[in-house]
């Protein structure tokens, strides 16, 4: 604990002193928020669409976005220290592996609250409805922190696999095509082309937007949040289990 203790300060004061790590998180998703919203405001007028404003069913989509962006900031956190010499001289200390992704981790979790906290703070002062109420305002950053936290794993299994930051950001815009082959844009049962149906019922991203988006539209939906929270969860073993693979991996070269 001690040593996770050490590596999140460093984590997380890195994270504050380099606003370019978090910045572009905040901003771009919130643009592209501004622009659907706008531009596809007309959706609501279909029958069936689950409410009267687009900013309340999109917002969904940025906080699924942010946690995108935590994956590359952990990605490019790690693969810098690999590329600058820190990981070579951690190998001199009887640091645990464990101890060093835990720590990582740490400064994801901060830049998702803060992510979550900008989103729903702006989100909610254009006109954005949360039928969860204040509570629900919890489970949204828990839900944020925890996605985070799922792909904030990811990154760093690229970051250590690799230990580049281009290559942490070539696999960003792949991750982006489960973004738009998911139900982002249309409630599942309003899309009108099977094949696109069938593709975001099968994207775990589906379910994560879902969730995020249950708490705004329909309050207190056990089975989307259940869903989330399963996905988000599965996400994050499986992101560890290669994170720790990677680790070995890279301090067996090192």
């Amino acid at each position: 604990m001690n040593q996770v203790a050490h590596l999140a300060q460093r984590s997380i004061t890195r994270t504050l002193r380099q606003p370019i790590l978090f910045v572009p998180s905040l901003i771009f998703p919130l643009f592209l928020l501004a622009v659907n919203a706008s531009g596809l405001d007309a959706a609501t007028s279909l029958p069936g669409f689950p409410t009267d404003s687009y900013l309340t069913f999109a917002i969904g989509l940025t906080f699924m976005q942010g946690g995108l962006f935590e994956m590359m900031g952990a990605g490019q956190s790690i693969a810098g220290d690999i590329q600058h010499g820190f990981f070579s001289r951690l190998q001199l200390t009887p640091l645990r592996g464990s101890s060093l992704i835990a720590g990582q981790l740490a400064g994801v979790t901060l830049q998702g609250l803060i992510q979550a906290v900008t989103y729903a703070a702006i989100a909610l002062a254009f006109g954005a409805h949360l039928e969860a109420g204040p509570l629900g305002i919890l489970v949204l950053f828990v839900l944020s922190a925890f996605v985070g936290l799922a792909f904030g794993s990811i990154g760093l299994a690229v970051g250590l696999r690799t230990g580049n930051g281009e290559a942490v950001q070539g696999v960003f815009p792949l991750m982006f095509v489960f973004l738009f082959l998911s139900s982002a844009a249309l409630p599942r049962d309003l899309i009108q082309a099977d094949w696109f149906q069938t593709a975001a019922t099968i994207n775990p991203v589906s379910y994560l937007i879902e969730g995020f988006r249950s708490l705004f539209v329909t309050g207190w939906d056990g089975e989307a949040l259940a869903l989330a929270f399963g996905v988000a969860a599965a996400v994050f073993v499986l992101g560890m289990a290669a994170a720790s693979a990677a680790l070995r991996t890279r301090m067996e070269r090192t």
